[in-house]
């Protein structure tokens, strides 16, 4: 079996349940770009698929970073005179700023207010606010909830280490018949946000399931790492093995209601540029091709210009487009199965599309061979009888001339990949095409 036939075996609602019950399971773990919470991910994953970890010392040069000092968190909370906790991270792990520094202290209001963070255009949302590179502390909180406190001396405490340790990330390889890789991504750094987080490495972790259940001519390798100091690492330790990487995504945002988005590599018209808005435009839903920018996630880092390598991110609504992005409303109501299913679908897609794009040459190219005796076209009027689409077959035959893939073919036919490809398989069958020997 390949990927294209696992596309034809699959039952996507099963796919998407699956898919939301993992994120499930990964939602209330306090995750950030070092630490436990992080481990634990891999931890969780690794039900699914092996990993192999990586530690990186803290205070490993990355090429102009500096791989930061290991964060993990016990507790955290602040109480009122009462000894009431009115903000408690062991209700939900949003509350706290995220590497906030070990703090306990007495204090009024006034004093705490400065590292009080809120959304006042959104009074029920608790907002995701970060403190990695530099040192200090803070909670977030509703809005209504930051109104509702009185004039009061405030206990504060965060039971936290800051302290040299490493930085981790889990990668899972699965070789092909070649060493030229496709390389998928995700950050998996991102305390309690469905959406932003949890829906790539579901995704990521099932792409990778059923990758590895069937034959495949690309190495395939997963990643799992913090965002960007994370890429910025493994670029830093895989520097001398990314000539391999032929194709790439970034996976994110792909569990919402919103349209598929694809945002171009640097390069703008890469292979995997090109396959993604094939499989989009042959889907029948809206969607959405952006050009490429230096924001974003990790695809930022891969197609900086020292690398410049052909790897695109694939979501739907894209970050900071949506009002729930890294807040608390980014939960498990606002990921849908239905949603996720559709994008793992597009995403198998896609490296279907890749991993069977090869060029093939005609060898009977002096006007057009006769199909008929072959089996291959219709006898006298009516219908085909091989279930195959006849002008697929002589566009396939005609641009099989060693310069023209099967996506090319696709894209100037105008037929889906998956047609072109089925042709191309009768015709190899028939003796009437070879694959290209360059």
């Amino acid at each position: 079996m390949n990927i294209t036939d696992l596309k034809t075996v699959l039952d996507p609602q099963a796919i998407g349940e699956d898919l939301h019950r993992f994120a499930t399971t990964l939602y209330p773990i306090c995750r950030s770009i070092t630490g436990d919470g992080f481990r634990e991910t891999l931890r969780q994953i690794e039900q699914f698929i092996p990993l192999k970890r990586y530690e990186v010392p803290t205070g490993t040069q990355v090429f102009d970073w500096t791989v930061p000092r290991e964060w993990n968190i016990r507790d955290a909370y602040v109480k009122n005179s009462k000894g009431e906790r009115v903000i408690d991270f062991k209700q939900h792990n949003l509350h706290v700023v995220n590497y906030s520094v070990p703090v306990h202290e007495t204090m009024s209001l006034e004093a705490l207010k400065p590292h009080l963070f809120s959304l006042p255009e959104h009074p029920d949302w608790i907002p995701y606010r970060t403190s990695y590179y530099k040192d200090t502390w803070g909670f977030c909180l509703t809005h209504q909830q930051l109104l509702d406190l009185p004039e009061d001396q405030y206990e504060v405490c965060i039971d936290s280490t800051l302290d040299a340790g490493n930085l981790t990330y889990g990668e899972y390889y699965l070789p092909g018949e070649v060493e030229d890789e496709v390389l998928v991504s995700c950050h998996a750094c991102h305390p309690s946000l469905a959406n932003d987080n949890l829906s790539g490495i579901a995704i990521a972790v099932y792409l990778a399931k059923a990758l590895s259940e069937v034959a495949r001519r690309y190495s395939y390798r997963f990643i799992f790492i913090p965002a960007t100091i994370g890429s910025i690492t493994w670029l830093s330790q895989n520097e001398d093995q990314v000539h391999r990487i032929k194709h790439g995504l970034v996976l994110s945002c792909l569990g919402d209601p919103g349209r598929s988005t694809y945002k171009k590599s640097r390069q703008g018209n890469a292979e995997v540029d090109r396959a993604v808005t094939h499989v989009l435009s042959h889907s029948e839903q809206d969607h959405n091709i952006i050009d490429f920018l230096p924001y974003g996630y990790d695809e930022r880092q891969f197609c900086s210009p020292g690398f410049n390598l052909p790897v695109g991110c694939f979501m739907r609504s894209p970050n900071s487009k949506f009002p729930e992005y890294h807040t608390s409303a980014d939960n498990l109501d606002f990921i849908q199965s239905e949603c996720l299913a559709d994008s793992f679908v597009k995403c198998l897609g896609v490296l279907s599309v890749l991993d069977h794009n090869k060029i093939y040459v005609n060898q009977n190219p002096k006007c057009e061979p006769q199909l008929g005796k072959r089996g291959l076209y219709r006898s006298i009027g009516g219908s085909s009888g091989t279930g195959l689409n006849e002008l697929a077959l002589l566009w396939t035959l005609n641009l099989s001339d060693g310069q023209h893939s099967l996506l090319d073919i696709a894209e100037r036919s105008g037929f889906k990949f998956d047609v072109i490809k089925q042709v191309a398989d009768a015709l190899i069958e028939t003796h009437l095409l070879k694959e290209s020997a360059n």
